[in-house]
């Protein structure tokens, strides 16, 4: 699993590495059962105080998409996989809507977006 992190970015560290490893759940990058790694081992890697890495851990254990064992390590727990899935449709469905509301407004016709939409699809 690769995070980058950028100081740079208006999203908190933390933020960051949480979304990139739901990100990774959700892309099957991480399956149920993976271990992450260490605080510690993940705090040097990434160059983060161990602090950031607990709060990391803290919340996506809370969200339910990880369980952690006292002395043993945390694990990959798929039980909120659904409902990352359906919060990222609903971002989506917020952005196609702004689309459609915007191609509206320019008289661009639903098979002109629709060929626009198929176009750009196939690049990306």
């Amino acid at each position: 699993m690769k995070i980058l992190i950028s100081n740079a970015s208006d999203s908190p560290l933390y933020q960051q590495i949480k979304d990139q490893i739901k990100d990774a759940v959700l892309k099957e990058e991480l399956k149920e059962g993976d271990a992450l790694p260490s605080i510690r081992a993940f705090a040097n890697d990434l160059k983060v105080s161990v602090l950031t890495i607990r709060r990391v851990y803290e919340e996506l254990e809370q969200e339910g998409f990880v369980t952690s064992q006292i002395g043993v390590g945390t694990f990959v727990s798929a039980g909120n996989l659904e409902l990352l899935r359906d919060s990222k449709r609903r971002i989506v469905e917020q952005k196609m809507l702004d689309m459609i509301q915007t191609a509206k407004s320019l008289r661009i016709d639903r098979e002109e977006l629709n060929a626009m939409m198929d176009i750009l699809y196939e690049e990306v």
